[in-house]
């Protein structure tokens, strides 16, 4: 490897490359842990055409300037998902007599060429391109494949999921009809994908002439597929097979559940049909069985973890999350339950949905058909001699009250709100009409938190903020200081987004004696987080600053994420 990297930057700096940008990317991919050639792409050392040329002279591989996209053929493509394409770094091109070429951008596609040939049952020949050449080959590829919706799905149903890899084992595969064989395909197919893509939600959408697929990744909705419209039908049946639910009934909403293994790795999915106009909705939540929850991996400051760990230690009061639906309360939650749960505490919850099984812990799901709500449960909870609840949400002033009572009287309870900021959570406990002593004393912190996507380590570049864009954030150049300030660019490891995987910002507000007496004098909310922060609480905006500087994400993210905060600021 040492041989690789000094032939590398010596062609490189032969072609003209600037001696000072190789000494910076050296040292940002020793601090990453990331590759040389990473490095060198990163800090635009040189440009991508050099770069690609120098890989090919040192790999021994031809060197194309393009790729024609018109010349590469969707049907070795429609085998690979888009996802694993653009991670590993490589795009299936065209058959040449007895060989298949295989464009790449970097050394360690070449892993995958073994893979390829299995696959193809073809010995496969690579040849090098830029970074920039073969992720426009790809996109357009992709492009290609995805808008002849007839021609996808016609190939996913001759080709079928390659049953050696295993990905997906689901029960239920097999049913009487033969002639449904290639819609079974096809579902396992947009599973599988949706999986590999790190995808959180799968959308099925009918419209007057057209099916559209699209996936949720990292907060975002992106358009996948768009199946034949009289395929529709077949295509929900399928899905409601899977989660058990009635396939004859179309005119109420049904929720249900899909159980299911991948790459051997358990597998939810939450299914919730809706009927609309021109046939049934479906929308599937992506739940990873055994997911291991931290609060060291869910984002925080340490200053924050610090506090928040201090608070949750408590042996009764009252902890609430807050935010929107979709920005990580639940993880927060579970995580803060996973740093208490032991063996000599009685840890309950009420939630509705339950999303993953905690170990060690009694979980009820609730059922308002039946009457088993937040709050009958939460009453029926108290009689089986807890330490410590979580109330998924409180929504009413009667669950409002049993969680107040149940933390005054020697509990500790977690709960969520919907509300903007840590601040509001007191008006709307009080507007759902609970007294304002009780709230000032059953209350230990409240945590208003979102999720900002985080910019892909790969690809994303360093560069100098404008005053325009600093001004419009409330920050200094002098705020930033010596720390780097990135921007997001796309690559093929984070489907050309810029990003890759999101982190919690937050904004910790512990109950302290000043703020309480803010609130029983019915003093505004913006006074109450006005003295918060001068007691140190950061808001969300500045939270998100923070991983800013710490080179986690992208000012525009933070802008995108915190527009309220900025807005009231």
């Amino acid at each position: 490897m040492a041989v690789r990297r000094v032939g590398m930057e010596e062609m490189l700096l032969k072609a003209g490359a600037d001696p000072a940008k190789m000494r910076d990317a050296k040292k940002d991919a020793e601090r990453s842990g990331i590759s040389i050639l990473e490095g060198i792409q990163r800090g635009n050392v040189a440009s991508s055409t050099a770069v690609g040329q120098a890989l090919a002279e040192m790999l021994g591989l031809p060197y194309r300037d393009a790729i024609e996209h018109e010349a590469v053929d969707v049907e070795l493509v429609r085998p690979i998902s888009l996802a694993m394409a653009r991670e590993e770094g490589f795009l299936p091109c065209w058959r040449d007599g007895a060989f298949v070429r295989v464009a790449i951008a970097d050394g360690r596609a070449l892993s995958m060429l073994e893979d390829l040939r299995l696959l193809y049952k073809t010995p496969v020949r690579p040849f090098v391109v830029s970074a920039d050449v073969l992720r426009n080959a790809t996109n357009k590829a992709y492009d290609r494949a995805a808008k002849s919706a007839s021609a996808t799905l016609e190939g996913i149903i001759e080709d079928g999921l390659d049953d050696e890899e295993g990905d997906l084992n689901l029960a239920g595969d097999i049913v009487d009809d033969p002639n449904q064989a290639p819609i079974i395909k096809f579902v396992n197919s947009l599973l599988s994908n949706a999986v590999k893509d790190r995808a959180s939600d799968i959308h099925i959408e009918p419209f007057e002439k057209e099916l559209v697929v699209r996936f949720r990744i990292d907060g975002v909705l992106y358009e996948i597929v768009k199946p034949p419209p009289k395929l529709q039908a077949s295509i929900v049946s399928r899905v409601k097979i899977m989660a058990g639910l009635n396939i004859a009934e179309k005119r109420i909403p049904q929720d249900g559940r899909i159980r299911t293994r991948f790459a051997g790795r358990e597998i939810d999915l939450r299914v919730s049909t809706l009927p609309v106009r021109h046939g049934e909705r479906v929308v599937m939540r992506i739940l990873e069985k055994g997911t291991v929850f931290s609060l060291d991996g869910v984002g925080m400051a340490k200053d924050t973890v610090a506090l928040f760990r201090e608070v949750i230690q408590r042996p009764h009061g009252i902890v609430l999350v807050t935010g929107p639906t979709g920005s990580g309360k639940t993880t927060t939650l579970y995580s803060a339950l996973a740093e208490i749960n032991a063996p000599d505490l009685n840890i309950l919850t009420i939630e509705d949905p339950i999303e993953y099984e905690l170990r060690g812990i009694g979980q009820t799901q609730v059922n308002p058909k039946i009457d088993l709500t937040f709050a009958s449960a939460l009453r029926a909870h108290l009689r089986q001699d807890p330490d410590v609840i979580l109330v998924g949400e409180i929504r009413d002033k009667e669950t409002a009250d049993n969680a107040v009572q149940a933390s005054l009287t020697g509990h500790l309870v977690f709960s969520t709100l919907h509300t903007n900021d840590a601040a509001t959570a007191f008006t709307r406990l009080i507007d759902m009409g609970v007294e304002k002593f009780l709230v000032t004393s059953s209350l230990l912190a409240v945590l208003a938190q979102r999720l900002v996507r985080r910019l892909c380590p790969q690809c994303k570049a360093a560069y100098v903020p404008s005053d325009g864009e600093l001004a419009e954030a409330g920050i200094t150049r002098a705020l930033i200081g010596t720390n780097i300030v990135y921007k997001s660019v796309g690559c093929p490891a984070c489907l050309s987004t810029g990003y890759k995987g999101r982190t919690g910002i937050y904004e910790f507000l512990p109950v302290h004696d000043d703020v309480r007496e803010l609130v029983l004098k019915n003093a505004p909310t913006s006074a109450v987080a006005r003295r918060a922060r001068e007691l140190g609480m950061r808001s969300l905006r500045d939270d998100g600053i923070r991983v800013v500087l710490e080179g986690g994400t992208s000012l525009d993210e933070v802008m995108r994420v915190t527009q309220e905060d900025i807005a009231e600021a």
